[in-house]
């Protein structure tokens, strides 16, 4: 009763101003009254502290929810994937598992045409159940703020379900492991603190994968994690101008691939091998980019429900409590036509090719192959000239034709970053 006659009074106060200041700029009465009460209306100054919340429309919100969970906020890699909503009967999808494909006869002589059965299954997949803990807002904290205070908790909500489902999504579409139908390449770039950057040789390499899989061109999509986003603007000047031009999260093609990139990407052991939803990253693991065709992948929202009681029967806390349950999936129809781009291990290392060697009297000059992580120094023992030439290191032997005794030295090769790993060449020459 009280908050009603606020209401109606506040009402009449604004309608009465409106009709004078018509009457005075000399406008249609009721244009006026009608101007001014609804300007104050939308500003909401109308309204007593706390009437708003006297009584929340849950199925308003939830519908609100709903259109938000559907719309998305950056997942924009998740467009086009076909949508089975409609399909979700109580949260559960129905999906086909096509048997195979029927055998082809080419110059067939033989008749009849033999008869052959392809087989299908009933695929029965539940949707995840997303479920926020529930949030209170006092009565003390509405009736400084009006309802401001609980749209708030509900946008909160609403964007917490969100993160989480993206980020299920994309782990959803990352191979477990390397397989014939699911690759996953290494990268092998240059170091960064123990990771291998990503190059652009890693993504062919994937398309290559994906080419043997017969993958149809068309509908290729690879999901860029930041490291590797970062890796590619490093080193790539024609990503650079292709990712600094782009509004959405659609970044360019890519050797065949649409290039997105998303900052919650799951993450892989250094050879290969995904983390489980959810578990904590430890050290020996990096975020990895993610490769789907997109027809073969299928997504799908289900139910979206509020949940709400009243600080009105809580007399206690005097509290509202709201939460909400949407259910929500993204899978592959099958374990196929997937792939990820994996960070290795970064591992300093030193050898050398052939490790030992045997020099007529005469001399000679031998090569050597020497492959390393990075820069080295090398040794020159007495009686032999190293010169090095890049990857090759070319050692030759004086004449010892003269000699009165044989030679021997050893080249001892130290890795600059890491002075631990070391290689050696053993060098023999005879005495005439």
């Amino acid at each position: 009763m009280k908050t009603g006659f606020k209401l109606f009074s506040r009402l009449l106060i604004n309608a009465m101003m409106g009709l004078f200041l018509a009457v005075a700029v000399g406008v249609p009465a009721s244009a006026g009254a009608a101007v001014v009460v609804g300007a104050s209306i939308v500003s909401g100054n109308f309204l007593p502290n706390g009437s708003a919340c006297a009584g929340v429309y849950t199925e308003i919100w939830t519908g609100e929810l709903i259109k938000k969970l559907r719309a998305g906020i950056t997942a924009t890699w998740l467009d086009g994937i076909p949508d089975y909503s409609d399909k979700a009967e109580n949260d559960i999808i129905h999906l086909i598992d096509v048997g195979g494909d029927p055998d082809v006869l080419i110059n067939n002589t033989t008749y009849p045409i033999p008869i052959q059965d392809l087989e299908d299954g009933d695929v029965a997949i539940s949707l995840d159940k997303y479920q926020t803990k529930a949030t209170r807002v006092t009565d003390d904290e509405l009736y400084a703020c009006s309802y401001e205070k609980m749209a708030s908790h509900k946008e909160r909500h609403g964007e917490s379900i969100l993160v989480n489902k993206f980020k299920k999504a994309i782990h959803a579409l990352a191979p477990q492991k390397n397989s014939d139908l699911t690759p996953v390449v290494l990268t092998t770039g240059a170091n960064d603190n123990g990771r291998r950057r990503i190059t652009t040789k890693d993504i062919v390499a994937l398309k290559d994968k994906f080419d043997k899989m017969e993958v149809p061109t068309e509908g290729r999509r690879l999901v860029l994690c930041s490291d590797h986003v970062n890796d590619l603007l490093l080193c790539d000047q024609k990503f650079e101008k292709q990712y600094y031009n782009y509004t959405t999260g659609k970044i360019a093609n890519l050797y065949g691939f649409e290039v997105y990139e998303y900052v919650s990407c799951p993450s892989f052991t250094t050879n290969g091998v995904k983390k489980k939803f959810g578990e904590t990253a430890l050290e020996g693991t990096n975020q990895a980019s993610v490769a789907f065709y997109v027809k073969r992948m299928f997504k799908a929202s289900g139910k979206t429900k509020m949940y709400y009681s009243e600080a009105e029967k809580n007399p206690q806390t005097q509290e509202s409590l709201i939460n909400f349950r949407h259910y929500f999936i993204v899978l592959p129809k099958k374990m196929e036509a997937i792939g990820a781009i994996v960070s290795s291990a970064y591992v300093p290392e030193i050898s050398v090719t052939p490790k030992t060697i045997a020099y007529p009297v005469n001399g000679g000059t031998k090569q050597f192959a020497v492959s390393a992580s990075s820069d080295y120094a090398y040794t020159e023992p007495e009686g032999f000239k190293v010169v090095k030439q890049d990857k090759v290191l070319l050692v030759t032997a004086l004449d010892n034709s003269a000699g009165e005794a044989a030679k021997e030295g050893v080249i001892t090769l130290t890795l600059a970053e890491d002075v631990t790993k070391t290689a050696t060449i053993t060098l023999t020459q005879p005495k005439a």
